[in-house]
């Protein structure tokens, strides 16, 4: 109990004693490692010289990193070499770890006097950022800038060297390459008559000497044979042995090994013979499958084979399992027949003709089996056994090889069958006409339900007889609409009484909803696109005329009917979408969309064609619509560009009186009287309109018409300052008037400086006047008044790449390529999606940058027109005329109103296609009309082509192109 208050000594606290050795006591050996011997290069003190050999570095405390304080420094400065709150040789494992979590590996193997540590690299804790990544893509691609440069040469100089490598020295291969290529020309007896040979590896000897060894035997000791002898004495004395059965030789023990093979295989027969539903009698395995995978086994490998055996294994259980079942004495004979084993294979399907007697199946692939005499033997027999079976009788008449003995044996089938449509089809098929509407009179007796059979009979009979026929069927089949529809084609192509078609496809319909046939709108429009792909326009109107109804709420007709009409123009069938139209407009005349519609479809069905109906469907349109002012200008057009002046003249005077006012139709007549050089009566026209109607597109036109056809400026000088006094905010006036003053002779610059100025002022959001002051500057007092004029007009029209392409072009003309890229720059800053902008910057490219423009304007609008015809004209200049044709096609995609892509089209096709090429892009051009883009509105605006046609107008622009220089 006294010793409960004594102290325990810490012998840890005391140190160990002098000359101890860790582990020696329990014969452990000490070793030394490189981390106990340290870095071999000498550490760096803090002034730069090198420390004392194996040395610690400055401020290194030991044990510091498992926690042990240091007398005299400074827990919370600087760590040594132990880190953080390393474990290293506290029960931890591993390295120290730092308290960033790093686990670096910092020996001498892991050092560069670049980087340093290579876990812990020069910049290991900067972030990497975008800017590092540019920076690396940059080294990257100087890298293989300098790679690619002597490449050619180095790979060259590489294949050399490999070339003389191994002529000195080849392969084993290489050497007897023509030694091994001669060895596929032995014979099989040559290969066998080469010896094997011999193993004399080491390892061969060490195997045949242990073999030996194992060979050797000692002598058995006398004791073992004593032993033996005695068990082998009778105990008795006598001759007879002990009853212990030894001497009988055990039971099975001289039984041959074959015996176990023969069972194993009969275990095995046994097993797939169980191998079958015992309520069904149905294999488990279904055969079916082999019907289809064996005709395309092929024996092309022993892998192959081995399937194939154990295919005929499973379908030998299958048959004797189920004798009954068809399919699998099919898939049995056409293993065989894969296999190569045809007489194997009909023997097996004979087998199972007489087990499967009236399964038509297996007498057809019998009758497939063999050849075609014995084919039609095995026929008759399957006649007898399945006498209605459709598939064999068809098999049998298809062996015959003349057109009697065919009907013969189609005749004998429908003794046998004669509610089959496919041998009645066959049969009528082989005979002539009369003879096919004698067997359709009988066909349609024996099968009333054929709809097909009733229909071909008609079609054979006459007219009278027909309507006898149809009637008949429609009697028999009260639910099929093909027979009415078949009723109302034969009276259209009788076409005595067309009224009978509305009247039957009506009763269609009545008799159809009466005996509760679903027939929706969208199965009756299909009936009409085959009527009308059948030749039968009047049916097929009747049709959609009855039928357009059906299912469609009051308030959804229209739009559903436009749908309609469009879905079927997109078919193909433009009759049905007409009918279609002409049936809307019979319930909603006064709609001007509709009959916009139906007048567009009407020139596309009569392109090429008579211009009455489309004039007809016009002057039913403004008789229903008075006061679309569109119907009346389409009418005056559609009569004056067939060539009747008069008529066009009296539709604009029926226009004038139903809207008096209507401006339109004042500069349609107008433009009527002008074209045809009535000069005068243009004239009095636009006065009386400037006093009834006056507008500013009136003044305009007024001023035109002065313009061309005034003896004296001082006429169109008065119109168009009484125009602008008139409609100041009307920019188009005031474009005139400064253009009038720019082009007198001599000009009167200050003017048309004040028109401008003042048109600026009263329009400041119209472009084209910016830019035409713009342009007035530039000429008169140069090009720094003209950048003022252009900055002015950017400040009141921000965003507008107009004015900043014509700001860049200034620079241009001036001769100032900095100022040109600086303003492009600018502008697609601020337009980073305008078309005219990307183009242009396309074109002004160096001849190197260009490609790479292209694909950063197509990468920010590949679908605009002008980008797409700067890319046709980069590869034209490039002579890829392919592509350039491509763009060129795809820019008149896009836009077929762009002027300027058409010209260069018609000049590309003149230039490197063909005459009849560049001929179809003019016919295309004239059909869509164009009106805009900027080389076209150049030419296209001068007074003296206003006159022009398109296809004249063509030809101008493209004259007037970079390209038409070219060769």
């Amino acid at each position: 109990m006294s010793g409960l208050g004594q102290r325990v000594r810490n012998t840890y606290a005391s140190g160990a004693p002098a000359n101890y050795v860790p582990g020696l006591g329990r014969g452990a050996v000490g070793f030394t490692t490189r981390s106990d011997i340290g870095p071999a290069r000498a550490p760096m003190a803090q002034d730069g010289t090198a420390d004392a050999p194996f040395l610690p570095p400055a401020g290194r405390g030991a044990g510091r990193g498992r926690g042990v304080e240091i007398p005299g420094m400074d827990p919370s400065g600087p760590a040594g070499a132990g880190r953080g709150s390393g474990t290293a040789g506290m029960g931890g494992f591993g390295r120290e770890k730092d308290e960033n979590e790093d686990f670096g590996d910092y020996s001498e193997t892991n050092y560069d006097e670049f980087s340093g540590y290579s876990s812990r690299g020069l910049f290991q804790d900067t972030p990497y950022d975008q800017d590092d990544k540019e920076a690396d893509d940059v080294y990257e691609s100087v890298d293989e800038r300098m790679d690619s440069r002597r490449k050619r040469r180095r790979e060259l100089r590489q294949l050399e060297e490999l070339k003389k490598q191994r002529k000195e020295m080849p392969k084993i291969s290489d050497q007897f390459a023509d030694l091994k290529s001669s060895l596929q020309q032995m014979s099989d007896a040559e290969w066998e008559m080469i010896p094997d040979i011999g193993d004399y590896s080491l390892k061969y000897k060490t195997n045949t000497a242990l073999q030996k060894r194992n060979e050797m035997f000692a002598p058995v000791p006398d004791s073992v044979l004593g032993a033996n002898a005695g068990q082998s004495t009778n105990v008795s004395g006598t001759i007879t042995p002990a009853g212990n059965g030894m001497d009988t030789p055990a039971s099975g023990m001289t039984s041959s090994m074959t015996g176990l093979a023969g069972a194993r295989g009969a275990v095995l027969s046994h097993k797939l013979d169980k191998m079958s539903d015992s309520i069904s009698g149905q294999t488990v395995v279904d055969p079916k499958g082999y019907l289809t995978d064996l005709n395309s086994l092929k024996l092309t490998s022993d892998a192959e084979i081995g399937d194939i055996k154990k295919a005929r294994l499973l379908l030998r259980s299958v048959t004797m399992t189920n004798p009954k079942h068809g399919p699998g004495w099919i898939a049995a004979a056409r293993l065989e027949e894969v296999a190569g084993k045809i007489v194997q294979a009909r023997k097996i399907i004979a087998q199972g003709c007489e087990s499967c007697p009236t399964q038509e199946d297996v007498w057809l692939e019998a009758a497939r089996l063999q050849n075609p005499e014995n084919a039609k033997t095995i026929l008759a027999k399957a006649v007898r056994h399945v006498p209605k079976s459709v598939k064999v009788w068809l098999q049998a008449a298809q062996l015959e090889n003349d057109d009697e003995l065919k009907k013969l044996v189609m005749r004998r089938a429908l003794e046998f069958i004669p509610n089959s449509v496919k041998l009645w089809k066959a049969l009528i098929e082989l005979e002539d006409i009369d003879g096919a509407r004698i067997l359709l009179g009988r066909a349609v007796e024996c099968v009333p339900q054929a709809v097909d059979l009733w229909l071909a009979l008609a079609r054979l009979e006459t007219y009278e007889n027909a309507k006898k026929t149809l009637n008949k069927a429609r009697a028999a089949i009260p639910t099929e609409p093909s027979i009415w529809i078949t009723a109302a084609k034969l009276e259209e192509a009788q076409g005595k009484n067309l009224d009978m078609i509305d009247r039957i496809i009506q009763l269609a319909l009545k008799s159809l909803q009466k005996h509760q046939v679903v027939m929706n709108r969208e199965m009756w429009l299909k009936e009409a696109e085959a009527c009308e792909q059948a030749e039968a326009p009047l049916t097929c109107d009747a049709i959609v005329r009855a039928s357009l109804d059906v299912g469609v709420e009051p308030e959804d007709r229209k739009r559903t009917w436009m749908d309609d009409a469009e879905n079927s123009i997109s078919r193909g069938a433009v009759l049905t979408a007409k009918a279609i139209y002409a049936a809307a407009l019979k319930v909603f005349p006064g709609k001007k969309s509709i009959w916009l519609r139906a007048v567009a479809l009407e020139k596309r069905v009569q392109e090429g064609k008579s211009p009455e109906p489309v004039e007809q469907l016009l002057q039913k349109a403004v008789t229903c619509c008075p006061h679309a002012e569109i119907l009346w200008l389409m009418a005056a057009k559609e009569v004056w560009t067939n060539g009747s002046v008069e008529n066009a003249r009296l539709i604009l005077r029926q226009a004038f009186s139903a809207n008096p006012n209507s401006e339109a139709i004042w500069l349609a007549a107008v433009k009527l009287e002008w074209e045809n050089d009535e000069i005068d009566l243009a004239r009095a026209l636009l006065a009386k309109a400037r006093a009834q109607a006056p507008s500013p597109h009136v003044w305009m036109k007024s001023v035109l018409l002065e313009r061309e056809c005034a003896e004296k400026r001082e006429d169109e000088e008065n119109l168009v300052l009484e125009g602008v006094k008139m409609y100041p905010d009307f920019p188009r006036l005031h474009m005139m008037a400064g253009q009038f003053y720019e082009a007198l002779e001599p000009p009167n610059f200050d003017k048309a400086k004040k028109m401008y100025r003042e048109g600026v002022q009263h329009c400041p959001k119209s472009i084209p006047l910016w830019i035409l002051s713009s342009r007035l500057e530039e000429k008169v007092n140069g090009v720094t008044k003209a950048r003022s004029v252009l900055e002015l007009a950017r400040l009141k029209n921000p965003k507008n790449d107009q004015l900043w392409l014509e700001a860049a072009r200034l620079e241009a003309r001036w001769d100032n390529p900095k100022g040109q890229e600086m303003l492009m720059a600018k502008a697609l800053q601020e337009c980073p999606e305008s078309g005219i902008l990307l183009a242009e910057s396309i074109d002004i490219a160096p001849r190197a940058q260009q490609k790479r423009a292209s694909f950063t304007a197509l990468k920010k609008k590949d679908n605009d027109p002008a980008v797409c015809l700067s890319v046709a004209k980069l590869f034209w200049q490039e002579r890829k005329y392919s592509k350039a044709r491509k763009w060129l096609e795809r820019t008149v995609q896009l836009d077929s109103d762009f002027g300027d892509a058409w010209a260069h089209y018609y000049l590309f096709e003149l230039k490197h296609g063909s005459k009849d090429a560049a001929e179809k892009i003019l016919k295309r051009c004239v059909n869509s009309d164009p009106h805009h883009g900027e080389k076209w509105t150049c030419v296209s605006k001068l007074t003296q082509n206003r006159r022009k046609k398109v296809g004249e107008m063509v030809k101008l622009v493209s004259l007037t192109l970079p390209f038409a220089e070219q060769p």
